[in-house]
């Protein structure tokens, strides 16, 4: 039995950020595989500045040399209105039936399926393991014992975890450093920098 996180983000673009985010996770709490899922760009909570092609292409460029590592297209090619994270886990479980499946996100994620703002939230509570990474200012364990949703699930499902150091540099960040003629070279993976540059994105 394999031990799975899967990993969501925009990754608009993947940042070096990202890359250590999932290598402490995977080796804290001892996964075999994180598996990158990049969003649909038909999402109504995202606003996407890059195509998908180019996303995905970065993602692969940026995992390539982590057999830890790998990236699936899921959420990419489902309508962006009917996705819920609910269903992405749902599936994620059945592709992995004989492995054990963490949905890796923020505290302050974790707060707000507490508060009831994601649809399926208290589905995906009862049927899901979560690795919640630490935010400033969020303590993780209030935030779970406030919640009706969160606390009569909290039998062991939830593997909280300060990574020990903040380190926000953004994809946001990135995007307006290179739309002003910032030189963004080191918060991001080589070959993914040199993709930006030889497609021109992120410019004005």
């Amino acid at each position: 039995m394999a031990r799975i996180g899967i990993y969501g983000s925009s990754f608009d673009p993947i940042t070096n950020v990202h890359l250590w985010t999932a290598s402490t996770v995977a080796h804290r709490c001892k996964l075999d595989q994180v598996i990158f899922l990049p969003c649909s760009s038909k999402r109504k909570d995202k606003t996407i500045k890059t195509e998908d092609l180019h996303r995905w292409n970065m993602v692969q460029l940026a995992i390539a040399k982590d057999q830890r590592f790998s990236a699936d297209s899921y959420e990419m090619e489902q309508e962006g209105w009917n996705i819920y994270t609910y269903d992405t886990m749902k599936y994620f479980r059945e592709k992995h039936l004989e492995d054990e499946v963490h949905f890796i996100m923020g505290a302050d994620l974790l707060g707000d399926i507490g508060a009831g703002l994601w649809k399926k939230g208290d589905a995906l509570i009862a049927e899901n393991k979560f690795i919640v990474m630490a935010r400033h200012g969020i303590d993780m364990l209030s935030t779970i014992s406030r919640s009706p949703i969160l606390r009569n699930h909290d039998d062991g499902r939830f593997h909280l975890i300060d990574k020990g150091l903040a380190m926000e540099i953004s994809s946001t960040y990135i995007r307006e450093e290179l739309a002003m003629g910032g030189e963004p070279r080191y918060l991001l993976p080589d070959a993914c920098y040199d993709y930006i540059k030889e497609h021109h994105l992120y410019q004005k």
